[in-house]
C-alpha cells in the first residue's frame, strides 16, 4: 500500500525526485567537466576554452530569466526538464564524434541555452512538490542525491574508459539521459502545486516580471546576486584549470577528471547532510561565510603545490564552498521572495547574474595561465573571493533573512 508524507506528497514523487536528482547529476551537463580534459589532450588551448566556456556562459545567461519566467507560467515542468536533457546529451554525443569546431561551439552553445531551463525547473518542481515549509529541507536532499550521482557517475565513467575506452563514456552518458527522464515521469503531475512552485499559495493573475526587474526591485536579491557574481568570478575556472592542468600532465583526460571531481562531489555529500544542521544551529548567514571563506584557502593552496596529491585538500575546499553556497541560494532566494509569486524568475536572475561573473572569469582564467601559467590564475581567481565575503558581510542581513524552524532536520520524517 502506498503511504503518504504529512504534506500529501506520495512517497512515489519523492522517491521519484531522489533518482531525477541522481540521475540529473551526468545527464544535464552532458560532457560537464570531462569537456576541458578531453579538449585539452585534443590540442585546444587553454585560451580558447576559456573562450567555449564564456560563449556558453553568456548565451545560458541571457536565457535563464527568460527560462525561469516560463516555470513560473507553466504548468508542464517535467517536459521542461526532459526535453534539455535529450538534448544536451544529443550535443554532447556530437561533441564526442567529432570535436571540431561546430560540434564544440555549436554543441556547447546549444547545450548553454537548453540547459539553462533545467535549474529554475528542477527548483520550481521541487518547491511546488514539498511546499515553503519543507523546501530548504528538501533542497539539502535534493542536493544529496545529486552529488552520489556524480560519483557513482565518476566512478562509472572511471570503470567504463578502462575497460571499453570511448565507447563506454558513450553508453554511460545514454543510459543515465534514459534513466532520468523515466524518473521525471515517474513523479506524479497532480501534486505538483503551481502556485506554490512560483511562491505564491494563491495566484494573484498578474504578468509575471522579467527576471531583470524581479533584481532591480529587491535589496536582498540585489546584495546575493552581486555576491554570487564575485564568488562564481573567482571559483568557476579553478576545477577547469585543474582537470586541463593535470589532464595534459598525465595524459588520462576522463580518468583525471573523475578523481578530481569525485573528491569534491564528496566533500559536497557530507555538505548536503550537514547542511540542515548547521541552519539549524547556526543560520543560513553562516552557510554563506562559510562557503565563501573556502575559496581563497583553495586558490592559496593550489597555487602553491604542483603535484597531483594537491587535488585532494583543494577539492574538498571546492566541495564545502560550492557544496554549502549551493544549498544556501535557492533558500535565500525563497526567504526573499516569499509571497511575491516570482520565485523561479528571481532565482534565475541570480543565476543570471552570477552566469555573468563565471562567463568573464573564464576568458580571463585563460589569459592569465597564457601570461604566467596555471599558478598566477589559481592565486588570482582565489584571491578574488576577499571581495565576495565582503560584500555577504555587508549585506548579510538582506541576503539571508531568519527564518522560523530554519531546516528542521526532522521535518518529514
Amino acid at each position: 500500500m502506498q503511504t503518504t508524507s504529512r504534506t500529501g506528497l506520495s512517497d512515489r514523487s519523492l522517491l521519484a525526485l531522489a533518482f531525477l536528482n541522481f540521475f540529473l547529476a551526468d545527464a544535464r551537463d552532458g560532457l560537464g567537466p570531462f569537456l576541458d580534459g578531453f579538449l585539452a589532450t585534443q590540442g585546444w588551448s587553454p585560451m580558447t576554452l576559456g573562450i567555449v566556456a564564456t560563449l556558453g556562459g553568456v548565451l545560458g545567461m541571457v536565457a535563464t530569466p527568460l527560462f525561469g519566467a516560463w516555470v513560473d507560467a507553466s504548468h508542464r515542468k517535467r517536459t521542461l526538464i526532459i526535453v534539455p536533457v535529450v538534448l544536451v546529451n544529443a550535443a554532447a554525443l556530437w561533441t564526442l564524434a567529432s570535436p571540431g569546431n561546430a560540434s564544440v561551439f555549436g554543441g556547447q552553445s546549444a547545450t548553454a541555452i537548453v540547459g539553462a531551463i533545467v535549474g529554475p525547473a528542477l527548483m520550481g518542481l521541487t518547491l511546488g512538490l514539498v511546499g515553503e515549509k519543507r523546501f530548504s529541507h528538501q533542497v539539502a536532499r535534493n542536493e544529496f542525491w545529486n552529488h552520489l550521482g556524480n560519483v557513482a557517475s565518476l566512478a562509472g565513467i572511471y570503470a567504463a574508459t578502462v575497460a571499453f575506452g570511448l565507447n563506454g563514456i558513450i553508453g554511460l552518458m545514454v543510459l543515465t539521459a534514459v534513466a532520468a527522464v523515466v524518473a521525471t515521469l515517474a513523479i506524479d503531475p497532480k501534486k505538483i502545486n503551481h502556485d506554490v512552485a512560483r511562491g505564491l499559495a494563491h495566484d494573484d493573475g498578474a504578468p509575471g516580471p522579467s527576471g531583470y526587474s524581479v533584481l532591480v526591485s529587491t535589496k536582498g536579491l540585489i546584495l546575493l546576486a552581486v555576491t554570487l557574481m564575485i564568488f562564481h568570478f573567482g571559483n568557476a575556472p579553478i576545477s577547469r584549470l585543474i582537470a586541463q592542468d593535470f589532464s595534459i600532465q598525465l595524459g588520462t583526460p576522463f580518468r583525471t577528471t573523475a578523481v578530481t571531481t569525485g573528491v569534491s562531489q564528496l566533500a559536497m555529500i557530507v555538505m548536503a547532510l550537514a547542511a540542515p544542521f548547521l541552519i539549524r544551529r547556526f543560520g543560513l548567514a553562516s552557510i554563506f561565510l562559510i562557503g565563501l571563506l573556502a575559496l581563497p584557502v583553495r586558490g592559496a593552496i593550489v597555487g602553491s603545490f604542483t603535484n597531483f596529491s594537491v587535488i585532494f585538500p583543494v577539492q574538498i575546499l571546492d566541495g564545502i564552498g560550492a557544496g554549502l553556497i549551493g544549498i544556501a541560494t535557492p533558500v535565500a532566494v525563497e526567504r526573499i521572495l516569499a509571497g511575491t509569486g516570482r520565485f523561479n524568475v528571481g532565482l534565475a536572475a541570480v543565476m543570471t547574474v552570477q552566469g555573468v561573473g563565471a562567463s568573464l572569469s573564464n576568458v580571463v582564467a585563460g589569459w592569465l595561465t597564457d601570461m604566467g601559467g596555471y599558478g598566477l590564475a589559481y592565486w588570482v581567481h582565489g584571491g578574488v573571493a576577499a571581495f565576495a565575503v565582503a560584500a555577504f558581510v555587508i549585506g548579510r542581513e538582506s541576503i539571508a533573512p531568519p527564518h522560523n524552524g530554519d531546516m528542521d532536520a526532522t521535518a518529514g520524517r
